[in-house]
């Protein structure tokens, strides 16, 4: 009995932490976009004139938060869970979501929206 115990919970510890790395990558491994045409699309839309992105040239602004490991933030701008299909609805008409957001509307496609969502949950924990 006793070394089923000392088996036990190494094992169990195992299975924790391996649960606890799925969890922390799921919004990447849904978002179907794809991750070098948002970089693309952030460069169009000029996204960095406001905003620190991370493998963005010239992205290093401070007028909107720092758009770093966005894979680890609780919401989306402070007001929408950080869902893909949230920052998807953000990144494509941002008053709809919150009249009182400094962030314009940009003339995002949803299809866009879904590179860059993937570029952000993907690229942006890289270090510049």
């Amino acid at each position: 009995m006793i070394q089923l115990r000392h088996i036990a919970t190494p094992l169990l510890l195992i299975v924790a932490l391996a649960g606890c790395g799925e969890e922390a990558g799921a919004p990447e491994l849904r978002v179907r976009g794809d991750p070098e045409a948002g970089a693309a699309a952030i460069r169009s839309h000029g996204c960095g004139i406001c905003h620190t992105i991370p493998g963005i040239a010239g992205a290093d602004a401070t007028v909107g938060p720092p758009l770093v490991h966005y894979d680890e933030r609780a919401y989306v701008a402070g007001v929408l869970p950080n869902t893909p299909r949230d920052l998807i609805r953000w990144i494509v008409d941002p008053p709809a979501v919150d009249p009182r957001t400094a962030m314009p509307e940009l003339g995002v496609s949803e299809e866009e929206a879904r590179d860059i969502a993937a570029y952000l949950y993907r690229r942006t924990g890289e270090r510049k």
